[in-house]
C-alpha cells in the first residue's frame, strides 16, 4: 500500500461517489461507440476522430462559456499537462487503429482492452489508494468476460506475423491507463482544459488522414447525425466525464466496472438488431457485473464514521 487509508468524512465519499457515478457516464457513452459508428457510414477512422473531436472541443468551449469564464484561460497548463492529455486522446486512438491494420481484429481488441485491469493495478501507485484483493478479482473477472464477448468463446491463436499489431495494441492499452492514472494526479487541472486537448488531437487527426485515408463523407442527413452524436457522447463528451471520474472519484471501481462497456455495447448492438443474443452474452454479463461489484465493495458498503473525521 502506499499513502494513507480512503476517507471516511461524509462529505468526502459523497462527492467520491458522485464523481465516480459522473466518470461511469463515460462507461455509458462508450456502449454507443460501435452502434453509431456503424450508423456513421464509411467515413474513415482518422478522419471521424477529427470531425468527432471538433465536435468536443465545442462542447468544452460551450460549457465554459455557459459557466461565465474564459476557455482560454484553461489552456494555460504545463507542457507535461499537455503531453499528457493530447498523448492519451489522440495517442490512444492512433495505436487502436495501428493495431486494427496491422492484426486480426479480435486478437487487436482483446489485448487493447487490458486498460481497465491496468488502471485498477496502477492505482497501487497513487497516494491514498490501496490495492485490494477484490479490485484485482474484480477487474479479472471483468477481464474473462469481456474477452468471452470478444471471442465468443473461441481459442485465441496469435500469430507472429502479427507482432507490430500486438505491440500497437498493448501500447494503447498502456496509453489509455497511464492517462487514467498520471490524470488522477493532476486533481488542479481543470476538466474544461480537456477541451484544448480535444482541439489538438482533432488537428492530429487531420495529417493522419491525410496520409492513410481517403476522404469520405457521410451519405445523408442520418450518417451526419451519427457523426454529431459521437462527438456529444463516446467520442468527445466522455472524455470529459472520465476526466472527472479518474480524478476525483474511485478509480479502482471505475476501471473495473469499465469492461461494461463491450457488454453494453453487445446488447446495444442486439437491441438494434445488427448481432444476435448468445450463451457468451449472458455469460458476460454474469462476469462483468460481479466483477464491477466486488470491484466496487468498499465504495458501496462503507459507512461514513459517527464522527465525521477524515481518514
Amino acid at each position: 500500500m502506499i499513502g494513507d487509508v480512503k476517507p471516511t468524512n461524509p462529505a468526502v465519499l459523497s462527492r467520491r461517489r458522485r464523481a465516480t457515478l459522473i466518470g461511469f457516464t463515460a462507461v455509458l457513452m462508450w456502449a454507443l461507440l460501435a452502434l453509431l459508428t456503424a450508423l456513421s457510414g464509411r467515413v474513415p477512422p482518422f478522419q471521424l476522430l477529427a470531425m468527432t473531436f471538433s465536435v468536443a472541443t465545442v462542447i468544452g468551449v460551450v460549457a465554459s462559456l455557459a459557466r461565465g469564464t474564459n476557455p482560454l484561460v484553461h489552456l494555460r497548463q504545463a507542457w507535461p499537462v499537455w503531453v499528457l492529455g493530447v498523448g492519451g486522446l489522440f495517442g490512444y486512438h492512433f495505436f487502436y487503429f495501428l493495431a486494427l491494420r496491422n492484426a486480426p481484429a479480435v486478437d487487436a481488441s482483446l489485448i487493447a482492452y487490458l486498460w481497465p485491469l491496468l488502471i485498477v493495478v496502477f492505482s497501487a501507485l497513487l497516494p491514498g489508494e490501496r490495492l485490494r484483493w477484490f479490485h484485482l478479482a474484480g477487474a479479472l473477472l471483468g477481464l474473462v468476460g469481456a474477452g468471452l464477448l470478444v471471442t465468443k468463446g473461441e481459442a485465441l491463436a496469435f500469430d507472429a506475423r502479427y507482432t507490430l499489431g500486438y505491440a500497437a495494441a498493448a501500447v494503447c492499452a498502456v496509453t489509455w491507463s497511464t492517462y487514467s492514472i498520471v490524470s488522477r494526479r493532476l486533481g488542479h487541472v481543470p476538466t474544461d482544459a480537456v477541451a484544448g486537448f480535444c482541439a489538438v488531437a482533432a488537428a492530429l487527426a487531420v495529417p493522419s488522414h491525410l496520409i492513410f485515408e481517403t476522404t469520405v463523407w457521410p451519405a445523408g442527413p442520418g450518417e451526419w447525425l451519427a457523426v454529431l452524436a459521437l462527438g456529444i457522447g463516446p467520442v468527445g463528451g466522455a472524455f470529459f466525464t472520465w476526466d472527472i471520474g479518474v480524478k476525483h472519484g474511485d478509480i479502482q471501481a471505475l476501471g473495473a466496472a469499465s469492461y461494461a462497456a463491450p457488454l453494453l455495447s453487445t446488447v446495444v448492438l442486439v437491441v438494434a438488431g445488427l448481432a444476435v443474443a448468445s450463451w457468451e452474452v449472458w455469460a458476460a454479463c454474469l462476469l462483468i457485473v460481479a466483477g464491477a461489484v466486488l470491484a466496487a465493495k468498499e465504495l458501496i458498503r462503507r459507512k461514513p464514521s459517527p464522527s465525521g473525521s477524515a481518514g
